[in-house]
C-alpha cells in the first residue's frame, strides 16, 4: 500500500518455488515474506541464499533458543538482524536472552553465564543491581517504544484500565474449597515435581472454578439454574456486554482456556440474538482473515471472542473499544499485548479495559500481588505460575484459602 514499487514474494503454500525456482524469485524481489513454520521446514535452502537482512516479527515464537524455529533463524546469514516484539519476555527472562542471541550473537554470553549473572538474582532475589546492569548492557540494543511516548501519546486516545470483581455463586466456593483441601492433602510429605505438578493443577482448576462450574466440571450442565446464573463472574461479564452493545459499541472477549470459550459463545450468540465469532487455535489462517474482516465492518458482529494465545499478538480489531479478560494470565506483558489489539493506532475512542478477578479467591490475591510489583512488571519479567509451586504450606494455604467475601449475598 505504502510502497506500491516494492518487489515482493510471498514464501508459502504447497507450490512454493524450491531449488534454483526459489532462488530466481529471491533474487527478482525486494522483500521475500514467509511464516516460521515454513522458515524452518526450509531452512536448509534459505541458508544458501545470501540476505541483506532478517527481520523476525513477533519475535517470541523464538523465545526457547532450543527449538528448532529458533535454531533455524539463527542459522540463516545476512548482514543485519532486527526482532520485533511487544513482549520480549513471556515466562522467563531466558527469553530475552534467546531473542537478543538471535539479534546480536553473544552478546548475553552463555546461557550459564547469562542465568548466573541476571537470571538467578532478578527472578528469585528481585536484586535491583542485577536489573541495572541487564538494563546497561542490553539498551544499547534494545529501540523501546511506549505508548506513552509524546509521538505516540498524540495519535492515540485515553485508556482506562479497571479491576472488576466477582462474587462467587453457593457453587462455585464449595467447589473451590474441594480443589484446595485435595491439593493440600495430596502435597503433605511430597516434593520436587510430584508436588509441583500438584499445585499447578490445582492452580488451573481453581482458575476453571473461578469461570464457571460447568468450564470446571466438564460435565456439559447449562450455564444458568432456574433462571439464576451459576458463575457470579459471566452474570456480570453479561451485564457488561449488554451496557457495550446497548451503547452500539463493540468488545472483545480474552480467555486463555478455549473450553471456556467454548462455553460462553454460544451463550452470548443466544442472548444477544447475534453471530460470535470465536478465534482460537484450531481456526485456519482463512477462517482468521474472514473472523477479523467481519468484526471490522459497518455491520459486523458487536462481540467477539479470543483464546489468549491465538488472538493476543498480529490483529487489529480498532472496531472494538471495550476489552474483557476473563481470566488472568497473570503476566501484565501478555495482557497488555492482547489489549493492544483495540488500544492501536487507528483507534479513535477511548478503550476501556475489564480486569475480571473473583472476590476472596486466588485471582484476587494474585491480582493484588501483580499491582505491588509494578517494576518488575515495567522490566518485563514475569514469571509465570512456576513462583507458586516455590511457596511453603502455610503461604499456600494463605494465598489460596476462600475469604469470607467470597460469595455473594
Amino acid at each position: 500500500r505504502f510502497v506500491p514499487s516494492l518487489r515482493v514474494y510471498v514464501h508459502h503454500g504447497s507450490d512454493r518455488a524450491t531449488g534454483t525456482e526459489l532462488e530466481h524469485a529471491v533474487r527478482e524481489s525486494d522483500l521475500v515474506i514467509t511464516t516460521y513454520a515454513l522458515m524452518t521446514r526450509d531452512v536448509a535452502a534459505l541458508k544458501e541464499l545470501d540476505w541483506r537482512r532478517v527481520v523476525l516479527d513477533e519475535a517470541q515464537h523464538i523465545k526457547n533458543a532450543k527449538t528448532s524455529q529458533a535454531r533455524a533463524a539463527r542459522s540463516i546469514p545476512a548482514d543485519h538482524r532486527v526482532a520485533l516484539t511487544g513482549t520480549p519476555v513471556e515466562n522467563r527472562l531466558d527469553e530475552l536472552r534467546s531473542i537478543l542471541d538471535f539479534a546480536n550473537r553473544g552478546v548475553l554470553g552463555s546461557e550459564q553465564m547469562f542465568r548466573k549473572r541476571f537470571v538467578v538474582p532478578i527472578e528469585r532475589e528481585k536484586d535491583q543491581l542485577a536489573v541495572s546492569r541487564l538494563r546497561a548492557v542490553t539498551s544499547p540494543f534494545v529501540l523501546r517504544r511506549v505508548k506513552t511516548d509524546p509521538a505516540v501519546i498524540a495519535d492515540l486516545p485515553e485508556k482506562l484500565e479497571m479491576t472488576v470483581r466477582a462474587n462467587l455463586s453457593e457453587e462455585q466456593a464449595a467447589l473451590y474449597r474441594a480443589v484446595v483441601d485435595e491439593m493440600m492433602a495430596q502435597i503433605k510429605g511430597t516434593e520436587g515435581m510430584k508436588r509441583k505438578g500438584a499445585v499447578l493443577s490445582a492452580l488451573t482448576k481453581l482458575k476453571q472454578v473461578c469461570n464457571h462450574p460447568a468450564h470446571f466440571l466438564r460435565d456439559g450442565s447449562p450455564v444458568m439454574r432456574r433462571g439464576q446464573h451459576r458463575s457470579g463472574k459471566l452474570g456480570l461479564v453479561e451485564d457488561i456486554v449488554e451496557s457495550v452493545t446497548g451503547d452500539d459499541e463493540k468488545v472483545l472477549l480474552f480467555t486463555q482456556f478455549r473450553e471456556f470459550g467454548e462455553l460462553v459463545v454460544p451463550y452470548l450468540a443466544d442472548r444477544f440474538t447475534t453471530e460470535v465469532p470465536f478465534l482460537h487455535g484450531g481456526v485456519s489462517k482463512a477462517g482468521r482473515d474472514a473472523m477479523v474482516e467481519a468484526f471490522q465492518g459497518e455491520g459486523g458482529p458487536p462481540i467477539m471472542v479470543l483464546s489468549l494465545k491465538a488472538g493476543g499478538t498480529g490483529l487489529n480489531l480498532t472496531a472494538a473499544n471495550h476489552v474483557v479478560h476473563l481470566d488472568r494470565w497473570w503476566n501484565p506483558a501478555v495482557e497488555n499485548q492482547a489489549t493492544d489489539r483495540v488500544f492501536r493506532i487507528g483507534q479513535r475512542k477511548n478503550v476501556q479495559v475489564r480486569k475480571m478477578v473473583c472476590v476472596g479467591t486466588l485471582e484476587e490475591r494474585i491480582d493484588t500481588m501483580i499491582a505491588s510489583k509494578s517494576e518488575l512488571a515495567e522490566l518485563a519479567v514475569g514469571t509465570g505460575e512456576n513462583w507458586v509451586t516455590e511457596m511453603s504450606v502455610e503461604q499456600l494455604d494463605e494465598l489460596l484459602r476462600l475469604g469470607d467475601d467470597a460469595v455473594g449475598e
